[in-house]
């Protein structure tokens, strides 16, 4: 049963979603709770890869192969290690949030957008287990089409800017991972990852150019400094749920391509690119803090923080040893926490004002008292305050690259600084200061935003506390892609 474990739940969300476009479309409670359902069933089916993953065993658990195009040798291959274990359960976590965050947000196509939603969440469950290289571009590409629709269809006033840029933006850098896949593929005769990666033979110059055009897909995705403008016109446009998942799970796309196929299919370029890589990393920690901090839109000033968060998990791949790497895939999972807590409590507000303007706030916390306890505990998650989650994995980045390189650690860590000063203000803003007599009307949070908030609230405190449980599954992964590269060669410049 193992063997289909992960078939089965890739392919739970698009069964559900067949199922809700045939269900009638004045039936919006029943498409709703039907949604619900199906989510919470793939949530229940994949946390038994939880607890039937082996600690320590080195290579992919859960694998299933299946001829696919058996004349052209390729053939469906998925199979999960420590790199991709909590992103598929973040994934499916998030995904149930999203559409119990959208219960009352979408009232008009309801029927398409929840079968969109449990489309999306079955390309990125199959972006995140694909072990062949034709089969990871289709989830990749297949993950782009939703999330589109649903921020040009459901989003706001520049919907359809903000839904045409981000297609642009991510459809070019998948373009050349394509034509990269296909060079490939026509050398190797396999476009199978394992195969791949044991018999690869490439000249340095190739893997250089080979690894530069699957990064660049990457960077677009995660997305690095300067290839981040279409971030903050897709979240300030998405409906919160799109915001949740496009910053929970999608951004880690990229960051999870780089460990998965970039680093392993061309170690030898990774010195290369490194020094670049890794500089581009510090801008965008730099660079989203302070935009951030001049933000008047709360949702904007998530977009450009993600930007400085995603540029640390970018610093952690790139910082040169098994530490970093391994901060940096338990920070995807905090980042994906604590950030989709962000979106989903301003969307609590913005459900009720109609507005996501600090000058529109102010003094909420007399009103609304649970939501300023909760809103506080995800800034400091996103903070990274000591017994939360973001703490760990910011702190074993840093850690990891002040070995090699002191100078990134040291502009790591004020980019921390920057990030406690933004958001810290953007708490002062929101629930301090004079009250606005127009929140007068505000309700505090109901029984279903509560029920959302708490099962975040948990897992920061779990990570924080408990940070051994995450890493003792994700190290051996991260152990052996760091002894690929010690073995392609030392990094330059490190």
């Amino acid at each position: 049963m193992q063997a289909y474990l992960l078939s089965v739940l890739i392919f739970i969300p698009a069964l559900g979603a067949i199922l809700v476009m045939l269900t009638p479309r004045h039936r919006q409670d029943l498409i709703k709770w039907l949604a619900l359902v199906i989510t919470l069933l793939a949530l229940a089916v994949s946390w038994p890869l939880y607890f039937n993953f082996a600690d320590n065993v080195v290579g992919y658990q859960f694998e299933h192969v299946l001829p696919w195009i058996p004349a052209l040798n390729i053939n469906y291959h998925v199979g999960l290690d420590g790199l991709s274990l909590f992103l598929v359960l973040l994934t499916t976590f998030l995904s149930a949030v999203a559409i119990l965050s959208s219960w009352t947000a979408i009232a008009e196509r309801v029927k398409e957008y929840y079968a969109l939603m449990l489309l999306l969440e079955t390309a990125m469950l199959g972006v995140f287990v694909s072990l062949d290289l034709f089969l990871f571009y289709i989830f990749w590409e297949a993950s782009l089409i939703p999330m589109a629709l649903l921020v040009g269809i459901w989003g706001g006033q520049r919907r359809i800017y903000a839904s045409v840029k981000f297609i642009i933006y991510t459809m070019s850098g998948s373009a050349l991972m394509l034509a990269a896949a296909l060079v490939l593929y026509f050398r190797e005769g396999t476009s199978d990852l394992p195969a791949l990666v044991a018999g690869l033979n490439l000249p340095e110059s190739w893997q250089v150019w080979l690894f530069f055009t699957f990064a660049l897909a990457f960077a677009v995705k995660v997305p690095l400094f300067p290839f981040h403008t279409w971030l903050p016109a897709a979240h300030v446009e998405a409906p919160t749920a799109g915001s949740i998942i496009l910053a929970g799970v999608l951004l880690k796309m990229g960051a999870y391509g780089f460990m998965r196929f970039a680093i392993p299919l061309f170690p030898a370029a990774v010195p290369f690119w490194t020094p670049w890589l890794a500089t581009l990393a510090v801008i965008s920690i730099l660079y989203g803090a302070m935009v951030a901090l001049a933000q008047e839109d709360a949702k904007s000033l998530v977009a450009y923080s993600s930007v400085a968060h995603m540029g640390f998990i970018v610093l952690g791949i790139f910082s040169g040893g098994q530490q970093g790497l391994s901060g940096a895939v338990l920070q995807m999972v905090n980042h994906g926490l604590s950030t989709g807590m962000l979106f989903f409590m301003i969307g609590v507000l913005y459900e009720q004002r109609h507005t996501r303007l600090f000058k529109d706030y102010g003094g909420i916390w007399v009103k609304v008292p649970v939501f300023g306890v909760f809103f506080l505990l995800a800034v400091f998650s996103s903070v990274g305050l000591p017994g939360l989650n973001g703490f760990v994995g910011e702190f074993v980045i840093l850690l990891g690259t002040f070995k090699v390189n002191w100078v990134a650690a040291a502009f790591g860590t004020f980019g921390i600084v920057l990030a406690a000063w933004y958001l810290l203000t953007a708490a002062r803003k929101l629930l301090y200061g004079p009250f606005n007599p127009a929140n007068d009307g505000l309700r505090d949070m109901n029984g279903r935003e509560m029920l959302i908030a708490v099962s975040l609230v948990v897992f920061f405190f779990v990570i924080g506390l408990f940070p051994h449980i995450f890493f003792g599954k994700i190290n051996p992964a991260t152990a052996r892609l760091d002894t690929l590269l010690k073995a392609a060669s030392t990094l330059a410049g490190w």
